[in-house]
This record gives C-alpha cells, structure tokens and sequence, in this order.
C-alpha cells in the first residue's frame, strides 16, 4: 500500500514537473530580437530610419529614411546596426513578403541621394519589394537628377526595384495615406521617442519573463532533485529553506506580472483616450505580444504552485514522519523504563507493612506511568492519522503504532500480574501477622493474669474463663494447616518465606502449649478445695487488657512519621512497662514470667526500631524524588533560580549514599532480627563502618541550611512541596537523617535496658559505644570544620580525638617557679582539638546569624606537635587544672578543664597518644639494639642471652610497661630523651625534687653500655621490693572490695602474690588489699621507703607525661645509651 502511495505521489510530481518545465522551455525558446531597443537606443533616437507601423498594399511592412543632412557621416556600423533591428520588428510572415522602404530626399542633392540609395542597397538585411524615393524638389537638382537617373537607371534596375516620385501624390499612389506619417503627408499617428519607449519596455518584459522562467525551471530542478532528511532539524532547514526560494519566486512572477500589464496598458492607452482610435499593425503587433507573455507567465505560476504543493506536500509528510519517528524513540525508551521498573518488583516483602510499602511504590509507579501511556497512546492515534491521510510512510508508521500498543499492553498485563501477586502476599502476611499478633495478646495474656487471685478457686476459674474466652478467638487468627498454606501461596512462597512461615507456626504451638500447660494448672486450682483465704495485695489489682498490637504489624506509612503516632507509641509502651512491673510486684516474679515480660518489652522496642526505620527510608526516597530528582527535571527548570541551578549536591549532600545503604543494606538486615530483638546489636556492629558517611552528612549541613535559607522562597520548592502535599517544607526534611543517627542510641539504651541477662546484651553494649562514639565524632567533626586561619592541611594531623573549652595560662620560661603568678592573671579562652598528631589552640568566635550560620568559628592560634609535648596531670591548687608543656618546658601552657571529669577524660587521651609514640619509638629502638647485637662478636661466658631471649623478655617487659613507666624523675614519658648535661639530674622538670632523690644514682647515666646490660639495670629498677612507699597519684578504680589509695598516703607492701599482684597495707586508713603490680608503678612512681618529695612546688603528688623533642633523633641512634633504654 505504502510503495503504491509513494509511486502515486513521486508519479504526481513528476506530471507536474514536466508540465512546469513545457511551460518555461516554451517562454525560453522563443524568438527574441538579436539587439534590444536599449543597447542602440542612442542610434535610434537619430532617427535617420524608423518602422511607423505602415504597410503596403500587399501588407508589406514600410521603412521610412527621413530627411536626414548626415545620413553619409553615420557609421557603418549604427546604420548596419539600426536597419538589423528594424527589420527584426515585424513579424516573420510580414518580414516574409519584403519591405517598403521610402526615402525622402526632397531637399537634397543628386550626389547624396545616389549615396544614399547606394548604401541602403549594400548595407539592407531583408528583402525589398519597392523603394521608394522622393526626389529633390529645386529645378536645378531636379534636372540633374533626372539626366543622371536616366543616365544611370538599367544599373539601379539590376539592384534596386527603385521608383523615382516628384510628389506626395505620386506616393499616395503607392501606399494609402493612412500608412502614411504626417511628414509624408498621412495621417498615421506616430510618435518616435512614443516607439521606442515601448519598444524598450517590451523586450525588457520579454527579457524578464525569459529569466524568470529559467529561475523557475531551475528551481523545479533541485526540488525535483531534493532528497529527503532523515531527521527532524534538517527537514525543517529544507522545508523552510525551499519555501524562502518559493517565496522569492513568487514575488519575481508578480513583478514580472505587474510590469507586463504596465506595457499593455501603456500600449492601449490611445484606444482608452480615443475609442475611435485604431491601432496600427506594429501596435497591435506589440500588444499580442505583451499578452501572450502574460498568459504564458499565468500558465507558468499555475504550474509552478501545482508542483510547489506536491512537493510541500512531501516535504511536510516527511518533516511529519521525522517527528513521528523521533516521539517514537522518545516513548519507547520511556515505556522501556516502566518495564525495567515494573521487573525489579519481585519481592514478595516480609511484612504487610513492607507489602504495603510495595504496593504504594507500585502505585507511584503506575501513576508516573499513565502520562507516558498516554503519550503512547496519542502517538498511536497520531500515526492511524497519518494513516487515514495517505501518508507516503505507512508501511514505516504501523509498525510502529503496533509496536506501541503492544508494549501498553504488556505494561498493563504486568501490573495487573504485579499487583494480584502483592495482594495475594498481602493476604498471606496478614494472616501470619494476625497469627503473631494473637500469639503476642495470648502471652501478654498469661503474662497478666494475677497471681494471688489465682490462688483462690473463682480466682483460678476466672483465670481459666479468659484463657477459654481468648482461644476461642483463634479461629480466625491462628494458622490451621503448614501444608495448606504451601498450597494456596505456592506462587508467591520463597525460602526465607517458608522459614518465615514455620516459625510463625512454630510460636503458634508453643503458645498454645504454653496455654495447655497454663490450663491444666488453673483445672487443677478450680477443682482443689481450699479453705478461704483473703489475699492481700498492696493495691487492688484490675485485669488489664491486651497491649495495642505491635507497631510493625499495622503501621500506615504516613502516620507512621507524625508525631502524634510517635506519641500513641511510647505512651502504650510506657503503659505496657508500668503494668508488667505492677504485675511483676505482685506476683513475688518469678524468672520465667520476667523473661516473659522483658521479650514483649524488647519486641515492642524492635518493632519500633523497624517501624521508624521504614518510615526514615520512606521520607528520605520521598526527598529524592520529590526534589533532587526534580532539580534535574526539564519541566521543572524554568522554576529554578539561577542561584540555586547545579546546587543540588550542595542541599542534600549525600542524602542518595545514605538512602541506598538503609534502603538495600541496613533495613534488610534489620528485618532478619525480627524474631531474635536482643541481637540486633550485631547488626549495628556489622554496619559501623557504613554510618561513618553521616559524619560527610553533617559537615555539609551549614552549607546546606545557608543555600536553603536564600531559596526558601522559591517556586520551585513550593511547588515540589505542593506535588508532595507535604505539611512541612524541605528543611525539616533535610534535617531527618541527623535525627536518625541520634536516635539509634536511645533505641539501643532501651533494648539493653530489657536485655541485661541475654545472649546479645554484649553485642548491645559494644553497639551503642560504637554508635555514642560516631555521634562524638560527627560532633567533633562539626567543630573542626569551623577552624579558619590553619595554613596546613587538618587531615595531616591525624584523626581528631577531643575538642573542648577550657581556661588557659601560658608561660614561656623555663621551671615551676612561675606557676602561682601566672594564676594570677587573666586566663585565656581557648578552644583545643586534640589530633593524633598535634594540639590546636583556637579561640572561639560567636556568629550572628540563624541555624548553623549561628554556630560558632575558631580562629587558630597556636599548634603543639605530639612528638615534643608532655603534661603534668595535677597542678595544685586546683583539681581541674593540668598542664601541656613543650619543649622541655620551654613552653607551658596551664589548662583549666570546666570539670574535673572533663580534665581525666583529656588527660588520659593525651596519655593514650604519647604511650602510642612511646611504644612506637621502643620497637624502633629495639629494632636497632638487635641489629647491634647481632654484629658484635658473641662473648665466651655461657650466661649470654640470645638476641631472641632478649626480644621475648623485653615483650614481655613491654605488656608491664603499657600502665606507664617508672622514671628517675617520677615521670612517664613516651618517647627516650636526649642524654641529661651531668650533675643535672634527667630532666628539668626534677630540679625541684631533693637531690638524692633527683639524681638516685644516676649521674653515670652518660655512659653507653650494651644493650644486655640495659635491660637487666631496667629490670633490676623497676623491680619493686616490700617496704614503705608514699602515693603520688589517686587510685579509686576497680571493685568494692578493691584498696582506695590516695595521693600523699603511705602504704607498706607487704609481700608479692601471683598473678602480678601486690598485697599492700594503707598505714594511713590501715586497710589492706591488693593492687596491680601496674597500677602501683604508676601509683608509686620514682617513691622509695619512707621518703617524700621535698618540694611543694613541683605539684607533688603528680604524675607526669612527657615527650621528648628528640623523638626522631632517639628512634635513629645506632648505639643505645642506659638513659636511651631506661627513659
């Protein structure tokens, strides 16, 4: 049908194309003068000849040469020129026949009218029927001129038909006076200059009517020769580009219409002025010929617009095609996409609400879908237009419309199939969820039912009544049969639905055994006879009803998240508590009923985590879609601001990443702990890697809030949130995933709260450390972020372990001797960060502003590399007080903490960091004495100890030392000092300590011995001996029956236990107990018998922790000195 339309439509071009080109062949064929009037027009204004328009008796065509006195001084060629064109004007047939030529020469001489007749002989294109001459009209010119004829007559007679006239009579006799001009005594109108003009303007019109039809069969030759475009924009350039050429062909043919019927009025003109008037033959002559060019350029346009609408006609038809073809693309890819959406619905979900939240997605679906099934079927109807209009591409388009309607179809088809499939796991899922639901309202049942009335006769038949009553409702709740649920669902059943299935069924028999066994006691109470007994209970006690059923089981999806629900929530939560603790009061508890108790409790608390957590990955798809996804949307782009385009990163920061964990990760792995609640904590520890991506969450939050607070206002927002029908704007979504992430750890609190004595309660425990400690860094992070002035990258410093306010003195000299008038100026307000790899002092600005444009920035002022820092943990005076010093006290900084807890918090994270450097530098130092060892020679005494025993001991000397190390100076340091100047004792800071004690013989320590001999004099230093030893730091940790110790206390160490325990006696309380070898290394310090520190001022009673600046020079000596190992 198609190639039948298309041979018709190309056959109908090609009639009209022919016809077209006839039409102009015959307009461009046409006999046109060889000279035009306007390139001789100076030569003919002479007028030395001219064609009035007179003919003969037998229609010959009259050529009149006037009087004209230089008629012998005109150039050859003007006068071969002149006599060509005039004898071109007449038509072919009068042309035929021969002219007349009338030469007057009244008033000249012989010898010119010889030259005359002469010339126009030689020099005459055509054939002559008679000429004519007027001979002069004086007697003696007369007479000449007859001698010299008759003289000369038998030689013109060969050449010329040449009759010699005295008068105009004579002439009359020839030719009629009509024929004739006025000079020649006739009464034919002519005017010269009258002819020339229009003979002027009709070989101008013939000229344009030629061109224009060579201009419109050249264009009929490239439309004819058009191929068609295979898209869209090159058919529209070609269709728009064809018709500007038509237009412009158009507008010659009018012109060229205007002009010619401009010459043809201008011909008539004396008919319009005069109807008596009558056209001479040339006038009539040039009047056919201005209207045959007329009607061959009516004939012409005609022709040309039946073939311009054919080929429009193509051209639209194929621009339509275009079109057609590329909405087809555009539908086809979008129906594509519906399918691929409506694949990735297999699930059958876990529960009805998961089953629901399924249902509604495929309702979105289906709902995003209409519009382009729409399209689809628009464009279907479109192409069955084109169709019915004979459209040359039909065999193109009905594919196409039947690939369309197809692909409807199978959408359809799908949904349908999708939908029944959902709606029959829907079923399914409430029939189990009624079956738990029951089981949970039967054991809350028994877990209810009060124990002193059950002691009583009605008390136990009451008690049996509901037990009755509630079984009863079983028929519609409870599962009747395994394998005829494998039956009906067979379609829709999985493994892990099957399991889910059994172990419904499987709780269903135990509470139902559970209800036997319940029974079977209470028949036995009714039926015993017991004498009357009143019970006495601390409060009447009413039957308490069901619970509400769990949350998980019939959560709505929207309610979900109001508040109202989440109030409804915790109050039957709190109430559900308060009974069973009233219960649990009442009935002396017994360990299985708490059990009981404390697993609805922990249900409750996990159907709740799952119900919010459902909720969350709701809201968070729903702000994807409903706004990120729409900043995206050609639709929606003239809402947009220009501030606001390519900043969606920049407003929902890594929403999507956290969307997709919960979504595909987290959430799925929740579900499987539905049944085993106190081991969710396991799922938590599996996934604290992943939560780190709140931290990127929330550092893009400021930037977040200041972008939404410029475009609050926005359209665009409106507009989402109007699709949405959200009641609240995007920025209370925006802050959903912070909420989230500080929710877990209540919802962990509580279910550790009723899983104390579980399996999992460890796994809990360790959970919401782990959670307590990502909140923590997120909130570090949120303060690092604000630091401004910094030159240095912050992520080389190393993790950020603690940030916090505190109170800060400076004091850049050397010694404590400054420490009390230094407390008596104005401390400083700083803020530190404590990094792995330095301290950072910053002071703390306050912003104006709102949300987190109100939170404060840090202005950086000073750092402290870790690897040359100490501290001194207690500084008198103050319990909140510690020092930071650098250098060896070059500088010293006092901090004031705002609470004590605050200072041990900092102090021993600062502890931490300096042992890690400590234990860093040993193992290098080790490294180095054993590649020393083994260089030198092996000495002959057989008490030498290998490198490898030497290793050994020195890990196991390593797991002592991680509580600290003794130094001379009371100190424990991480990193070897530099050799101490001798007589100076080991470090600055023991400069107030008595000299015995300061130096405790250790002036040698210059001397470098070997590497075997250090390590016995370590051992032999830090072994500790029974004797009187004064406290120098608190010790309050352990058990209550461990021994309390206190700064300045003496204690006596009575003898050495195993298991690296001291038995020690407190002469100041005289209790005794026993403390870890490494807790009193730390606790004693550089302590000996019975003595005390001498000075005051160095802050006795403290314990200091040190750095030394020459961290890296001490990790890289080759030979290690005592002080080296010792340190």
């Amino acid at each position: 049908m198609t190639l039948s339309l298309i041979s018709l439509l190309y056959k109908d071009i090609a009639e009209l194309w022919y016809l077209l080109k006839k039409r102009t062949d015959e307009i461009m064929h046409q006999d046109i003068v060889p000279l035009c009037a306007a390139e001789i027009e100076d030569e003919l204004r002479k007028k030395f000849a001219y064609l009035s328009g007179g003919r003969g008796k037998d229609g010959c065509p009259v050529i009149t040469f006037p009087e004209y006195s230089t008629f012998s001084e005109i150039p050859e060629k003007e006068f071969q020129s002149v006599l060509t064109y005039l004898t071109n004007i007449p038509s072919s047939q009068d042309a035929g026949i021969g002219f007349i030529l009338v030469i007057d020469r009244r008033q000249d001489k012989w010898t010119s009218v010889q030259a005359s007749i002469l010339r126009i002989a030689a020099s005459f294109p055509g054939n002559l029927q008679l000429v004519l001459v007027l001979r002069p009209t004086g007697f003696f010119h007369r007479t000449i001129f007859d001698i010299a004829f008759k003289f000369h007559r038998d030689e013109y007679k060969m050449k010329l038909p040449i009759i010699m006239l005295s008068s105009l009579a004579e002439l009359n006799s020839y030719i009629d006076r009509t024929q004739l001009t006025e000079d020649l005594g006739g009464t034919l109108d002519y005017c010269h200059n009258r002819w020339l003009t229009h003979r002027t303007a009709i070989e101008n019109f013939a000229q344009m009517v030629k061109q224009t039809a060579k201009n419109l069969r050249s264009f009929g030759t490239e439309l004819a020769e058009t191929e068609l475009p295979n898209d869209v924009q090159s058919t529209i350039a070609l269709l728009a580009a064809h018709t500007e050429n038509k237009d412009k062909m158009k507008e010659d043919l009018r012109i060229a219409l205007i002009q010619g019927q401009d010459i043809l009025r201008s011909i008539r003109k004396p008919v319009f002025e005069n109807s008596e008037y009558n056209m001479n033959p040339d006038q009539l002559e040039n009047q056919t010929t201005v209207e045959r060019l007329l009607a061959q350029l009516d004939e012409t346009e005609a022709a040309f617009d039946d073939f311009w609408s054919k080929h429009q006609q193509k051209l639209e038809q194929c621009l339509q095609l275009r079109h057609f073809e590329l909405e087809f693309k555009e539908v086809k890819a979008a129906l594509d996409s519906v399918s691929e959406r409506l694949s990735h619905f297999t699930e059958v979900g876990n529960s009805c609400s998961h089953v629901e939240h399924i249902l509604k997605d495929l309702a979105s679906s289906e709902e995003k879908s209409h519009e382009i099934l729409g399209k689809a079927k628009m464009l279907i109807s479109k192409g069955d237009q084109f169709i019915q209009n004979n459209h040359y591409a039909v065999d193109s388009i009905l594919p196409k419309c039947n690939e369309l309607q197809h692909c409807c179809d199978t959408i359809a088809t799908a949904v349908n199939k999708i939908r029944a499939f959902l709606n029959q796991s829907h079923e399914l899922h409430s029939r189990l969820e009624k079956s738990m639901k029951w089981c949970d309202e039967g054991i809350f049942l028994l877990a209810s039912q009060p124990v002193d009335k059950c002691q009583s006769q009605d008390g136990a038949e009451s008690a049996l009544q509901e037990i009755e009553t509630f079984l009863e409702t079983g028929g519609d709740n409870k599962l009747m049969e395994l394998n005829y649920l494998f039956r009906e669902y067979e379609s829709i059943l999985s493994e892990e639905l099957m399991e889910h299935i059994q172990k419904v069924f499987q709780k269903q028999e135990s509470m139902e055994e559970m209800f036997q066994k319940r029974r079977v006691s209470l028949k036995k109470l009714a039926a015993k006879q017991m004498r009357p007994v009143q019970p006495v209970a601390p409060r009447p006690e009413n039957s308490l009803k069901s619970p509400c059923p769990s949350p998980g089981l019939q959560r709505d999806s929207e309610e979900s998240s109001s508040p109202d629900s989440l109030m409804v929530r915790r109050m039957n939560m709190r109430r559900i508590k308060r009974e069973i603790n009233e219960i649990h009061q009442n009935r002396g508890g017994s360990v299985m009923d708490d059990e009981e108790n404390l697993a609805v409790l922990r249900k409750h608390v996990m159907n709740e985590l799952l119900e919010t957590e459902r909720a969350y990955v709701e809201e968070l798809l729903c702000v994807l879609e409903g706004y990120a996804a729409e900043m995206d949307s050609p639709l929606m782009a003239h809402l947009i601001l220009p501030g606001l385009q390519n900043k969606k990163d920049v407003l929902f920061g890594n929403m999507e990443e956290i969307y997709h964990f919960h979504n595909r990760i987290f959430l799925r792995e929740l579900e499987n702990y539905i049944e085993y609640p106190e081991l969710v904590g396991r799922c938590f520890l599996e996934r604290m890697e992943d939560f780190q991506i709140y931290e990127k969450y929330c550092q893009n939050k400021p930037r977040s809030e200041s972008l939404w607070r410029q475009f609050s206002d926005s359209v665009f927002f409106q507009e989402c949130q109007r699709k949405l029908d959200h009641k609240l704007s995007l920025d209370s979504y925006l802050l959903k995933p912070v909420q989230r992430i500080t929710k877990y750890q209540l919802l962990l609190k509580e279910m550790l709260k009723y899983s104390k004595n579980c399996e999992g309660a460890e796994y809990l425990q360790e959970a919401l450390t782990s959670i307590l400690g990502i909140l923590k860094a997120v909130n570090d992070s949120m303060h690092q972020i604000a630091i401004t002035g910094y030159d240095g990258n912050l992520n080389e410093l190393g993790k950020l372990l603690m940030q916090g306010s505190f109170s800060v003195w400076t004091d850049h000299k050397k010694g404590h001797s400054k420490v009390k008038d230094l407390a008596r100026f104005k401390p400083m307000q700083r803020h530190l960060f404590l990094h792995e790899k330095a301290i950072l002092f910053c002071k703390k600005r306050e912003e104006n502003g709102e949300g987190y444009e109100k939170a404060p920035s840090y202005s950086f002022k000073n750092s402290l590399n870790m690897t040359a820092v100490g501290i001194t943990e207690n500084v008198k005076g103050d319990a909140k007080k510690f020092e930071i010093w650098y250098n060896a006290r070059e500088e010293v900084y006092i901090i004031q903490a705002p609470t004590p807890e605050v200072k041990a918090t900092w102090v021993n994270e600062i502890r931490k960091v300096l042992t890690s450097q400590l234990q860093a530098c040993r193992q290098a130092s080790q490294h180095r004495v054993l590649e020393h060892t083994h260089s030198l020679p092996l000495p002959a005494s057989s008490n030498n100890t290998s490198p490898s025993r030497n290793e050994a001991r020195n890990t196991r000397k390593q797991e002592e030392r991680n509580a600290g190390v003794v130094s001379p100076d009371g100190c424990v340091t991480s990193v070897a000092p530099k050799y101490p100047e001798k007589g100076k004792g080991w470090s600055k800071t023991s400069q107030s300590l008595d000299a015995s004690e300061e130096n405790d013989g250790w002036s040698s320590a210059e001397d470098p011995l070997n590497s075997s001999d250090a390590e016995e004099e370590v051992k032999a230093e830090k072994k500790l001996t029974p004797g009187k030893y004064t406290v120098v730091a608190d010790h309050d940790r352990g058990g209550p029956e461990d021994l309390v110790l206190k700064s300045g206390e003496l204690v006596q160490l009575m003898h050495e236990g195993e298991d690296g325990l001291w038995y020690v006696k407190n002469l100041t309380t005289s209790k005794e107990g026993w403390v870890p070898v490494n807790s009193l290394l730390v606790l004693l310090g550089n302590s000996k018998s019975a003595i005390s520190l001498s000075s005051s001022e160095s802050a006795a009673g403290s314990s200091t922790l040190s750095s030394s600046s020459s961290y890296s020079e001490s990790c890289n000596v080759s030979s290690i000195s005592f002080s080296d190992i010792k340190g």
